[in-house]
């Protein structure tokens, strides 16, 4: 019975404590456990051919885009697990899915206590702050370009959910890539943003996936969703 003790207290605290907000959801590892700047090379200089290449693909999108891609754009600025509805269907809800929100409120609390210090070293600047061309249709951001956050989370986000609902693994994983891509179709990042934060998001989905603590929350989480669907 001991082997499930760490399981039932999860629950237990799942099931008596109030829902938990955004802002109070504790990661669960921090750059201490994995530093991204020991694994990902640093970002191109700001006047090298590589970066003046990335600004003329931000600039080639910005023109192609349609209302419709800027709304899809727009509407994944949200760095949440409900971006993935459409893909989960119309059960996948933050009201009916309460132990498994608090989860992945944690999930992105922890892009964040990762991804943000490396931002802090490399000082990327955005598109915007080196070309006055680019014009972003999503929220500006005068934080590190390198590697991107919402890509990392996306990733993440995807991985995790995959594992819980293998059998829509392609189709989530393929909405993972398209919330990564609609950073550089808002215009806030560089394809190499995007790249970097979907190796940065395996990374720490890897390591997650590794810890006890993660796995016996991710179980919990994983009932209620395959439960709240039907599966």
């Amino acid at each position: 019975m001991k082997r499930f003790a760490p399981l039932a207290a999860v629950v237990l605290l799942l099931v008596a404590s109030p829902a938990v907000r955004a802002e109070d959801a504790q990661p669960f590892v921090t750059n201490k456990d994995i530093d991204l700047t020991m694994i990902l090379p640093p970002p191109p200089a700001n006047d090298s051919a590589e970066t003046k290449a990335e600004l003329g693909e931000v600039l080639k999108v910005q023109v192609t885009r349609t209302p419709e891609m800027e709304a899809r754009a727009k509407a994944d600025a949200e760095e949440d697990v409900w971006r993935f509805a459409d893909v989960m269907g119309p059960k996948f809800t933050r009201e009916t899915l309460p132990k498994f929100s608090a989860f992945f409120e944690r999930v992105a609390a922890t892009e964040g206590a990762v991804v943000d210090p490396a931002k802090d070293v490399w000082k990327r600047p955005r598109p915007h702050q080196l070309s006055d061309l680019v014009k972003p249709v999503v929220k500006l951001s005068n934080s590190g370009s390198w590697p991107s956050g919402h890509a990392t989370v996306g990733t993440m986000m995807g991985i995790i959910l995959s594992d819980m609902v293998p059998e829509k693994r392609a189709e989530i994983m393929a909405r993972a890539a398209e919330y990564a891509h609609n950073r550089v179709v808002g215009g806030i990042h560089y394809p190499s943003d995007v790249e970097m934060g979907k190796i940065s998001g395996s990374v720490i989905a890897a390591v997650l996936l590794s810890r006890p603590d993660f796995k016996a929350e991710f179980e919990v989480a994983r009932s209620e969703l395959r439960s709240d669907l039907g599966m």
